[in-house]
C-alpha cells in the first residue's frame, strides 16, 4: 500500500473538500445508529403494553429526520469525496501526460504504446477508485463498525463478545484473499495492457494487414489475446466468487450465535425484547463493515498495484536532459556545425550504427549524406537532434556541444522532416503551422505548399486548406503526407533544415521538380539532405558517403564520382533504372 504514499500531495490540495465529505459520512454512519434505538424503544413499548399514540408519532417523526439528514448529508459526502477524487484523477493524468513527454526516444524504443495507454486510462481509473470509493468504505469500516460494536457492548458486552468469535477467522480470509486478488489484478492489467497494443498495432498498419491478406489471422491473434484476458478475468471472478461467499457465511455464524444465546438471555430476562432487537439491527449493520472489509482490500490492492506501475514513470528520469545552466539557442547561422569522432550504439546493440563520424558543415552550407539501407544515416540526424546521445566524441554547434544547450533551445533552431511522416488528425492549415505560437497568413501558408509541390493538390479539394485529414493523414497518399510535413518544416524558417529522406513517397521527377524549387530556400539556411537518391545531392556543398556506419567517402559530386568508388557504382545503379523505367 505505500505505492499510494505518492498521492499524498494531490490529496493535500483538496483536503478541506475531502475533509467536509468524510465529516457528512460519519455523522451519516452514527445517524443510522439512531433507528435501532429508537426501535428497541418501540418494541419494549409495545411489549409493556405502555405505547401512546403521540409517543409513537414522536418515534415515527425521528425515524423521519433521521431518513432526512441521511439523505442530505449523503449528497455532500458524494460531491465532496467523488468530487475531489475526479479532480485528482484528472491531475494525475495530466502529469503522467505531461511526464512522458519530457522522457527520451530510447524510453519509447523500450515500452509498448498500449502498456502507457493502459498506464492512462486502466491505472489511472483504480487510482480514483481507490482515493473515492475506497475511501468511503475504508470511513465505514472504521466509524460504522466501532460505533456499532460500542451499541452492542451497552445492551451486552457477553452477548457481544460471542459475536465476535468469528472474526479471527475473518481477518484470516481477508488477508489471504488479498495478496492473492493483487497479483491476479497484476495479471489482468498486463493482459489488457496487451490486447490494446494489439489493436493499436492493427488500426495503425490497417493498409499492410489487408495488402498481405492478413486478416483472418490477425483475428486470430486478436482472439487469443481477448480470450486470455477474459481467462484471467474470470480466474478473478471466481476468487471473488468464493471470498464474498465466506465473507457472508462468517457473518451467518455471528447471526447464528446471537440468536441463540441472544434468545435464551431474552427468555431469562437478561435483556428486553427491544434490546435484542436492536442488538440483531446493530449486528446487520455490522455485517456490512465486515464485508466491506473484502472490498476495502480489493479496492485498495488495485490502486497500489496501479499507483505503482504509475510511480515507476513518473520516477523514471530521461537519459537526455539539460544540463545545469543550460544555454539558450544557438547562433546556428553564424555558426559552424561539427561531428568530432562520434560513435553511436543503440541500446542492446554491440555494433555501433555510426562509427568515428567526423565532418564540419559551415553556415548556409548545403551537405548531402547518402548510402545504403541501414548505414547510419538517419542517426546522425538524431544525434544533432539530440533524441540520442553520442557513446563517444563531440557534436558542436556554433563551438559548443550541443548538450550545452538546453534541449528546447537547440530544436528551436533545427526542422526536422523525417521520412516516416506524421500529421495530426486537424485541418491541413493546421497541421502545416503546427509548432508555430500564432497561426500565420493563409498567403504565407500558401507559398511554402508551393514550395513543396503541393499547393494544386490542396487547392482541388472541396474545403481546400481547411481540409480535415484522418489519424496519421490516412486520407493523403504518403508522397502527399511527406510534402504537407516539408511545407510545415519550410513554414518554421528555422536556421537548420534537415531532410531524412523526406520525399521518399514520390516519383523521382517530382522529388527532382521540388528540389529545383527549393534551391533558393535552401540557401537562406545550413541545409542537410538525407537521401538514397544520387541526384537529390549533387548539387551540394559536401557530400558524405555512408557505409556500415562509417563515412567512405566525402567530397562534391563530380570529386566523387571521379574516384569511381561506393558513390560511383550507387550512381551509375541508379541512371540504370531510370533508363530501364523510361
Amino acid at each position: 500500500m505505500k505505492e499510494l504514499l505518492a498521492l499524498r500531495k494531490y490529496v493535500a490540495r483538496h483536503r478541506w473538500a475531502i475533509l467536509g465529505g468524510l465529516l457528512a459520512l460519519v455523522a451519516i454512519d452514527l445517524l443510522q445508529l439512531v433507528i435501532p434505538y429508537i426501535l428497541k424503544h418501540v418494541v419494549d413499548d409495545l411489549a409493556a403494553a405502555s405505547a401512546e399514540p403521540g409517543r409513537l408519532l414522536v418515534y415515527s417523526l425521528w425515524v423521519v429526520a433521521v431518513a432526512l439528514g441521511i439523505g442530505v448529508g449523503r449528497f455532500f459526502w458524494r460531491f465532496l469525496i467523488i468530487g475531489s477524487a475526479r479532480k485528482i484523477e484528472k491531475r494525475l493524468r495530466d502529469d503522467l501526460f505531461a511526464h512522458l513527454t519530457t522522457l527520451d526516444f530510447s524510453y519509447y524504443d523500450e515500452h509498448k504504446t498500449g502498456d502507457l495507454m493502459a498506464h492512462a486510462t486502466n491505472d489511472i481509473n483504480a487510482v480514483r477508485m481507490s482515493l473515492g470509493f475506497g475511501l468511503v468504505i475504508l470511513t465505514d469500516i472504521v466509524v460504522l463498525g466501532l460505533a456499532s460494536l460500542l451499541m452492542m457492548f451497552q445492551i451486552s458486552p457477553r452477548l457481544t463478545l460471542l459475536a465476535l468469535i468469528p472474526l479471527p477467522v475473518l481477518s484470516v480470509v481477508v488477508t489471504f484473499f488479498g495478496q492473492l486478488i493483487r497479483r491476479l489484478f497484476e495479471r489482468v492489467q498486463k493482459s489488457f495492457a496487451d490486447m490494446t497494443e494489439l489493436v493499436r498495432e492493427n488500426v495503425s498498419g490497417i493498409r499492410v494487414v489487408k495488402l498481405f491478406v492478413q486478416e483472418g489471422a490477425e483475428r486470430s491473434r486478436f482472439e487469443q489475446a481477448s480470450q486470455d484476458y477474459l481467462n484471467k478475468n474470470l480466474t478473478l471472478v471466481r476468487l471473488w466468487g468464493m471470498f464474498f461467499p465466506l465473507i457472508m457465511f462468517i457473518a451467518s455464524l455471528s447471526q447464528g450465535i446471537v440468536f441463540l444465546a441472544g434468545g435464551r438471555m431474552t427468555v431469562f430476562g437478561e435483556v428486553s425484547v427491544g434490546e435484542f432487537v436492536a442488538f440483531s439491527s446493530y449486528l446487520g449493520i455490522l455485517i456490512w463493515p465486515m464485508i466491506a472489509i473484502g472490498q476495502a482490500i480489493n479496492v485498495f490492492q488495485r490502486g497500489a498495484a496501479s499507483q505503482g506501475r504509475i510511480n515507476r514513470i513518473l520516477e523514471t528520469r530521461p537519459a537526455i536532459r539539460d544540463l545545469p545552466g543550460a544555454l539558450p539557442a544557438p547562433s546556428a547561422e553564424s555558426g559552424a556545425i561539427e561531428f568530432d569522432g562520434v560513435t553511436s550504439y543503440y541500446s542492446g546493440k554491440t555494433i555501433p550504427a555510426l562509427q568515428d563520424i567526423s565532418f564540419r558543415v559551415e553556415p548556409r552550407q548545403l551537405i548531402g549524406i547518402t548510402g545504403s539501407i541501414g548505414s547510419g544515416k538517419s542517426t546522425l540526424a538524431s544525434l544533432l537532434l539530440r533524441l540520442y546521445e553520442p557513446s563517444q566524441g563531440r557534436i558542436t554547434m556554433a563551438g559548443r556541444e550541443v548538450r550545452e544547450y538546453s534541449i528546447g533551445a537547440l530544436r528551436s533552431t533545427v526542422a526536422y522532416v523525417p521520412q516516416d511522416t506524421f500529421l495530426f488528425s486537424d485541418t491541413i492549415a493546421e497541421n502545416i503551422a503546427f509548432g508555430l505560437d500564432n497561426m500565420p497568413g493563409q498567403d504565407e501558408i500558401e507559398r511554402v505548399a508551393r514550395l513543396a509541390s503541393i499547393h494544386d493538390e490542396i487547392a482541388s479539394l472541396p474545403r481546400g486548406y481547411q481540409t480535415v485529414i484522418g489519424e496519421r493523414g490516412v486520407t493523403l497518399s504518403g508522397g502527399q503526407k511527406q510534402r504537407l510535413a516539408l511545407a510545415r518544416a519550410l513554414l518554421a524558417g528555422k536556421p537548420v533544415l534537415i531532410m531524412d529522406d523526406a520525399l521518399s513517397a514520390v516519383d523521382a521527377d517530382t522529388e527532382r521538380r521540388i528540389l529545383d524549387a527549393l534551391r533558393s530556400e535552401l540557401k537562406k539556411r545550413t541545409a542537410v539532405v538525407i537521401s538514397h537518391r544520387i541526384f537529390a545531392i549533387q548539387q551540394a556543398d559536401l557530400i558524405l558517403v555512408l557505409d556500415q556506419g562509417r563515412i567512405v567517402e566525402r567530397g562534391r559530386h563530380r570529386e566523387l564520382l571521379a574516384r569511381k568508388g561506393l558513390y560511383h557504382q550507387i550512381y551509375q545503379l541508379q541512371q540504370l533504372e531510370r533508363a530501364i523505367a523510361k
